[in-house]
């Protein structure tokens, strides 16, 4: 049903020339500049209801609205209609159908896709101007919807920046509370260990799940530290696979660690290929959230099955850290012992776009699950490094609550994806076990951060989303070296030599522009949780 005309928009076709001058007169009535829109040179396809409500929005906003407009999206049609018949396209169609409404015999959403995808084959490519050309005399906007979520997105980037800043300050206060410490004399963890690193490829087979079959990549150092080694295992994300954290494994495993990077098969780089090609219709498989912990623990009881003869009993499995990236973040806090809130999820998961955090498309998927408790914690497991984790909605401060063992979060203040407003920092203030740690890394996006991805679900979203990837990472890989390395020979190694390096002031002493690290711990609870509370009130107001 049509959403009553006071509130929707019919969008006209009228030549350029006559829509830039009604933007500028528009402009000039209501005395606002018009320099900007004449250097944009936005071609206009909006009436005067839609010009009062953007003349509403902050100026800075109006410009990238403007460049939304305008960016060309070079995706496959073909692609493009396969993810849209996943259960994830569709999900996205529907809520973009609370914003935009093509009348076309009733088909709503489906409608919607058919315009995108004509749109994309045309040859001027798809972009949100000429998908309006092409269909405007068939198309409504509801404009109330459009401008609050622009006013929710406009919010979150403001609060967001305010949260850096309270964050930095309270790195600050930790790290003035802190013995002084000259880290330039200490050895730089950022820099590879002494030992040289052999890899082995395990291919392995869980009967138990319907015959499960994935493989995992081990890194062993060929120089055995005293006593045992420490496991660590590396969760990867979404559209991800093994090989894109060789690096960052080949590093811990420089130090005398063995590092596991298993396939999580339902949700990799082939799982995303094969809904690219047509032989899947689903971007990740619904039973991920239950198959990627216990992929984890029966890697971890195979790596114990082999030990006394394959690794001479040198693996201590009893002291186990995960590291997770993504939806990696989910799987590590749930082996940590985060249980599903299904309550929490579904007052989150609502019909509408309520919520500028994209994260919620894959967290939403979970209420598809059976209804009951999932504990998929791993006692073997000592630590987890979640590194920009889903996972606010789908654990909430109830499941949270059940993890006992220190937690290192990572986030960062450019992440689109799950932004750490809505996600990391939220999680690190619902957390209750004494020993946990947020860095947060300003100007780091979701992608091209603690993992070299390659795949091609990454590169489609690249042309979707350009600013999902922040520019050259190579810095973050020396942090994320360092502090993982830390945590890990603190946390599980019990090896109190790296304390130091888990200091707000080294976390100061390695930070650069244009990626500042600041380092929190519990201490700094109290006053972010404020700040967050703050940040939700205001949010409410707008709704």
């Amino acid at each position: 049903m049509a959403a009553p005309k006071s509130r929707l928009m019919q969008v006209e076709c009228v030549t350029m020339r006559k829509i830039q001058l009604f933007w500028q007169q528009a402009w000039e009535r209501h005395h606002q500049a018009n320099a900007l829109l004449k250097s944009k040179n936005i071609p206009g396809l909006f009436n005067r209801e839609f010009a009062f409500y953007l003349r509403r929005i902050n100026r800075e906003y109006q410009a990238t609205f403007h460049q939304v407009l305008k960016k060309r999206l070079d995706l496959h049609p073909i692609h493009l209609n396969r993810f849209f018949h996943t259960p994830m396209g569709e999900e996205i169609l529907t809520r973009f159908e609370d914003l935009i409404h093509i009348q076309r015999d009733g088909y709503g959403k489906y409608a919607l896709r058919g315009a995108l995808l004509q749109t994309a084959e045309d040859p001027e490519g798809l972009s949100i101007l000429n998908l309006l050309r092409k269909f405007s005399a068939n198309m409504q906007f509801n404009t109330e919807r459009i401008l609050l979520t622009i006013k929710r997105v406009e919010l979150l980037l403001k609060e967001t920046e305010a949260m850096v800043d309270t964050i930095s300050q309270l790195a600050k206060a930790e790290a003035a509370a802190e013995l002084s410490i000259d880290f330039s004399k200490l050895p730089d963890i950022r820099c590879p260990g002494k030992a040289s690193v052999e890899k082995q490829t395990l291919i392995l087979n869980d009967k138990s799940r319907e015959s499960r079959q994935f493989r995992a990549i081990l890194y062993k150092p060929r120089w055995w530290r005293p006593g045992k080694a420490p496991v660590v295992i590396m969760s990867h994300g979404l559209g991800s696979s093994p090989e894109d954290f060789a690096e960052y494994a080949e590093h811990l495993a420089s130090y005398g660690h063995v590092v596991a990077v298993p396939q999580h098969p339902g949700s990799d780089s082939n799982q995303v290929q094969e809904m690219l090609s047509g032989y899947s219709q689903e971007v990740f498989k619904l039973k991920e959230f239950i198959d990627r912990p216990l992929d984890v623990t029966y890697l971890l009881d195979q790596l114990e099955q082999r030990n006394p003869v394959e690794y001479q009993g040198k693996l201590n499995l009893e002291a186990v850290g995960v590291i997770g990236h993504s939806f990696g973040g989910y799987t590590a806090l749930a082996l940590a012992g985060a249980e599903i809130d299904f309550e929490k999820l579904e007052n989150a998961c609502g019909p509408v776009l309520g919520s500028p955090n994209p994260s919620l498309l894959l967290q939403c998927r979970a209420l598809r699950l059976p209804r009951k408790t999932y504990n998929f914690r791993d006692h073997r497991i000592k630590a987890v490094l979640p590194v920009d984790p889903v996972g606010s909605e789908v654990f909430g401060p109830k499941g949270l609550c059940q993890i006992q063992i220190p937690v290192f979060m990572v986030a960062g203040s450019e992440d689109k994806t799950a932004p750490a407003a809505f996600e990391q920092i939220r999680v690190f203030t619902w957390l209750t076990t004494s020993n946990r740690y947020l860095a947060l890394i300003k100007g780091k996006a979701h992608f091209g951060s603690f993992s070299k991805l390659e795949t091609g679900f990454k590169l489609m979203l690249l042309k979707t989303l350009p600013n999902l990837m922040g520019p050259d990472a190579t810095l973050l890989y020396n942090y994320a070296y360092a502090m993982s390395l830390a945590f890990i020979e603190v946390h599980v190694a019990n090896n109190p030599e790296y304390r130091p390096y888990l200091q707000s002031s080294y976390a100061s002493y390695l930070s650069q522009a244009p990626f500042n690290l600041y380092l929190i711990s519990a201490a700094s609870d109290t006053r972010l949780s404020q700040k967050l509370r703050d940040f939700r009130m205001k949010l409410s107001q707008l709704s």
